[in-house]
């Protein structure tokens, strides 16, 4: 897992490290995350934008999850943004279909459109079409809209964002409910149950899809 120390990374693997299924998870990262040690869990410091470090920590894993991302595109440059929410992930997935990895499971956006007049939904769009070009047995795009997160981290934009978005989500029906937000443990666990879920081919994961493995999950 590339990106477990951001908000949906930690939710992930939370939910991983609670399930009995789970044999053996390695995160890798520039730095370690605190409170996850358990036996079936290993972490490795690496350089996310030089797959050299990391490429032969790979072999041995049939899921690969990737949740890295810039957690506030408008504080760095749009080179910069590339470099780590797409070229750096297009690396990972390229080492990781390298090493015999069969699913991948990307953290993307809803929207993402390799057409569309937006940099940053045009960005995700050709990073989700390099990945499917990969030919993963089975790829898995999920594409939120609104994370809503319990705290606050980028200032009064995200505030007021917070503050509105549950209500407006509230009226959002058929075509438009896809832009609804989903809270970010009920995203972090539903990639984590998509893991072990059977599937092939692209998939694309939308708020339906997402409720829908969150609220299955609840009652397994």
């Amino acid at each position: 897992m590339l990106g477990a120390t951001g908000a949906v990374g930690t939710e992930v693997v939370q939910s991983l490290r609670g399930d009995a299924r789970l044999t053996k998870l390695a995160l890798l990262g520039r730095r370690e995350l605190s409170g996850v040690a358990q036996s079936t869990i290993t972490q490795h410091r690496i350089d996310v934008l030089n797959p050299d470090s990391y490429a032969s920590l790979l072999s041995g894993y049939q899921c690969a999850i990737c949740t890295l991302g810039v957690g506030e595109p408008s504080s760095v440059s749009r080179e910069e943004f590339l470099r780590i929410d797409k070229q750096a992930v297009i690396d990972f997935a390229t080492a990781c279909r390298q090493s015999g990895v069969e699913h991948f499971q990307l953290l993307s956006s809803v929207g993402a459109d390799a057409r569309s007049r937006s940099f940053y939904l045009r960005s995700k769009g050709e990073l989700n079409e390099s990945l499917e070009a990969l030919n993963f047995r089975r790829l898995s795009l999920f594409q939120p809209s609104m994370i809503i997160t319990p705290v606050n981290r980028y200032g009064i934009s995200q505030a007021l964002t917070l503050a509105l978005w549950p209500g407006l989500s509230r009226i959002l029906f058929g075509p438009l409910q896809k832009f609804r937000g989903i809270d970010v443990s009920t995203l972090g666990k539903a990639m984590a149950l998509n893991s072990w879920s059977e599937g092939r081919g692209v998939e694309r994961l939308h708020w339906d899809e997402m409720m829908s493995l969150y609220t299955t999950g609840q009652h397994e």
